[in-house]
C-alpha cells in the first residue's frame, strides 16, 4: 500500500508539473518547450543553456506563469472544498458553492463594479467585495440552519439555496437598476470567471489558503471518514459531529470565497474531481486528499489552456469550458456501469 501510495504521489506531481509546463508553452504566441524550460529552471539558479528572447521571457514569467500558478491553486483549492463538502452532508451532489459561496460573491462583486468602488484598497476592489459577499452569505446560511443536529445537513442544503436565489436576485436588481453596458458587460464576465488578472503580487493569499486549508483537512482524515460513513456512525465513533461540521463548513466557505475573489465563479471543478479521483483511488480520504488537489489543479490548468486557444483572437470565460467539460464527464460517472454516484 506504501508503495500505491507514492506511485500516486510520483504520478501526480510528475503531471502537474508537465501540465504547468505544456500551458505554459501554449497560447496564442507558441513558446518552445526549450525556452519554457530554460526561464523556469533560470529562475530557480540551474545553469541555462539555451538563450530566451526578451519577449518570450516576459510571456513566459510575467503572463503565463502566474496564470497557471492561480489556475492550479484554484483548482486544488476547489475540489479540496467539494470532497470535504461531500464527506460533511453525504450528498454526492454537494459541492464548494452549496451554502450560497458563488452567489454571495457575485453579489459583492456586482455592487462594486455596477456602483464604483473598483480604486478601493489599491486595486483589490471587486476581490474585496467579493470575498465579503461569499462571507456574508455563508454566515447567514449557518444562523439559519440552526443547532440541531438530527436536520442539520438537510437544513444546511435548504438554507443555501434559499440564500443562493435571495442573493442572485439581488445582484440581477444591481444589474437593473444600474442600467450601465460597460458594467453588464464587466459583471458577466466576472461571473463566468477568467484568470487573466493572474499576478505574482495577488497570488500569495490563494496559495497561503490553499495550503492552509489542504494541512488542516490532512489532520482531520479520520473525521472525514467517520462522516462520510455517516451521522450516527460519525457520533459512534466520537466525532462532535455538529461543532465539527460547522467548523469544517466556515473553513471551507472562507478558502472557496478567497479562491472566487481572486478568479470569479466557475462551476463542476467540485463536483467532478472527488468523484473521479474516489472511482480511481477508492473513499479513504488518506489518499482521496492528496489526489483530489493534484487532480484539481491538473483539470484547471488544462481547462484554462483551453480557454486560451480555443478562439484566434481573446478567450472563452473559464466558466463556460468548466461546465462544456465537466458536465459531460459528470454524465459518465453518474451513469457508469457499477451505477450511483459515491460521496
Amino acid at each position: 500500500m506504501n508503495d500505491l501510495r507514492w506511485l500516486y504521489w510520483t504520478v501526480g506531481i510528475a503531471g502537474v508539473i508537465f501540465t504547468a509546463g505544456l500551458a505554459v508553452s501554449v497560447g496564442v504566441v507558441a513558446i518552445p518547450w526549450s525556452e519554457t524550460v530554460s526561464v523556469l529552471a533560470g529562475t530557480i539558479g540551474l545553469p541555462v543553456e539555451a538563450a530566451v528572447p526578451q519577449g518570450h521571457y516576459d510571456i513566459i514569467w510575467e503572463l503565463r506563469m502566474p496564470r497557471v500558478m492561480l489556475a492550479a491553486l484554484a483548482g486544488a483549492g476547489l475540489a479540496l472544498c467539494g470532497m470535504v463538502m461531500q464527506a460533511l452532508v453525504q450528498n454526492p451532489l454537494a459541492e464548494p458553492y452549496i451554502l450560497g459561496v458563488a452567489s454571495g460573491a457575485s453579489l459583492g462583486a456586482v455592487m462594486v463594479i455596477m456602483l464604483g468602488g473598483s480604486a478601493f484598497l489599491a486595486g483589490m476592489g471587486v476581490s474585496a467585495g467579493a470575498f465579503a459577499g461569499a462571507v456574508a452569505a455563508t454566515v447567514i446560511v449557518v444562523l439559519l440552519a440552526g443547532r440541531e443536529q438530527s436536520a442539520a445537513a438537510v437544513r444546511l442544503i435548504l438554507a443555501g439555496a434559499v440564500v443562493s436565489a435571495l442573493f442572485s436576485a439581488l445582484a440581477n436588481l444591481v444589474v437593473y437598476l444600474a442600467n450601465d453596458a460597460e458594467g453588464m458587460r464587466s459583471a458577466a464576465f466576472w461571473t463566468m470567471g477568467s484568470l487573466a488578472g493572474a499576478r505574482w503580487d495577488n497570488l500569495w493569499l490563494p496559495g497561503m489558503a490553499v495550503l492552509a486549508g489542504g494541512v488542516f483537512f490532512a489532520l482531520r482524515l479520520r473525521e472525514l471518514n467517520a462522516m462520510l460513513l455517516g451521522e450516527e456512525t460519525a457520533i459512534t465513533l466520537g466525532v462532535d459531529l455538529t461543532h465539527e461540521r460547522r467548523k469544517y463548513l466556515v473553513l471551507t466557505a472562507l478558502l472557496t470565497g478567497i479562491i472566487v475573489s481572486a478568479c470569479g465563479i466557475f462551476g463542476f471543478v467540485g463536483l467532478i474531481v472527488p468523484h473521479g479521483v474516489r472511482m480511481l483511488l477508492g473513499a479513504d480520504h488518506r489518499r482521496v486528499l492528496p489526489g483530489v488537489m493534484l487532480a484539481g489543479a491538473i483539470f484547471l490548468m488544462l481547462v484554462d489552456m483551453l480557454c486560451r486557444v480555443l478562439l484566434p483572437s481573446g478567450e472563452l470565460p473559464i466558466g463556460i469550458v468548466t461546465a462544456l467539460v465537466g458536465a459531460p464527464l459528470f454524465m459518465r460517472l453518474l451513469f457508469r456501469a457499477d451505477g450511483g454516484l459515491r460521496c
